[in-house]
C-alpha cells in the first residue's frame, strides 16, 4: 500500500520535511491538532496538557494495558496561528534523542481538501538519521491515516 504521507530527508541536512494531503477542509485538519479529545483519538495517547497559544506547553503520554507509561513527550508552543501554523519544540522523555524544533504549516487546497507540511529540525544530521532508522515513516503515515478516519466522522 502506498504511503500517503511523504518524507523528504536531504543528504547531509539536519531536517526532515513531512507532507500529507487530506480529504478534509482546512478547519477540520487544524482542529485535529488543537482539540485534545481529537488528538487522543488519532494519536492513541493521553493528552496531559495542550495550551494552544504562544509560550504554551503540551505533554502527551501513552501507557500499556497494565498502566505503565511507555512513552511521554512534551514541548513548548512558540507560535500558534489558527488554521495556518504551529511552531513547537518536541522532546521524547527518557530517550537519547535531543529536543527538536517542529514547524507545522496548514494549507487549504479546496473547500474539501487541505495539506499539512511539517518541517522538523534536529540538533544534528546524525540525530535525524538515527530517527529515520526507527519505523518513523510507517508510524507517521499510520497516524495520519487514523487522523483522516477520526476526523471524517466530524464532517
Amino acid at each position: 500500500m502506498e504511503r500517503k504521507t511523504k518524507l523528504t530527508a536531504e543528504e547531509g541536512k539536519q531536517e526532515l520535511v513531512i507532507t500529507r494531503e487530506f480529504d478534509l477542509p482546512l478547519e477540520l485538519l487544524f482542529k485535529a491538532y488543537e482539540d485534545p479529545e481529537i488528538v487522543e483519538q488519532w494519536m492513541g495517547t493521553k493528552v496531559l496538557k495542550l495550551e494552544n497559544h504562544a509560550h504554551g506547553g503540551w505533554q502527551y503520554e501513552t501507557s500499556d494495558p497494565k498502566g505503565n507509561v511507555v512513552f511521554r513527550a512534551n514541548g513548548v508552543i512558540h507560535d500558534f496561528v489558527p488554521e495556518q501554523r504551529i511552531t513547537r519544540t518536541f522532546e521524547m522523555e527518557n530517550t537519547p534523542f535531543p529536543v527538536q524544533l517542529e514547524f507545522f504549516e496548514f494549507e487549504s487546497l479546496s473547500p474539501s481538501t487541505s495539506r499539512l507540511v511539517m518541517k522538523i529540525v534536529y540538533k544534528s544530521v546524525a540525530d535525524r538519521d538515527q530517527m529515520l532508522k526507527l519505523p518513523f515513516a510507517q508510524g507517521i503515515n499510520m497516524a495520519h491515516n487514523k487522523l483522516q478516519e477520526v476526523v471524517n466522522k466530524l464532517k
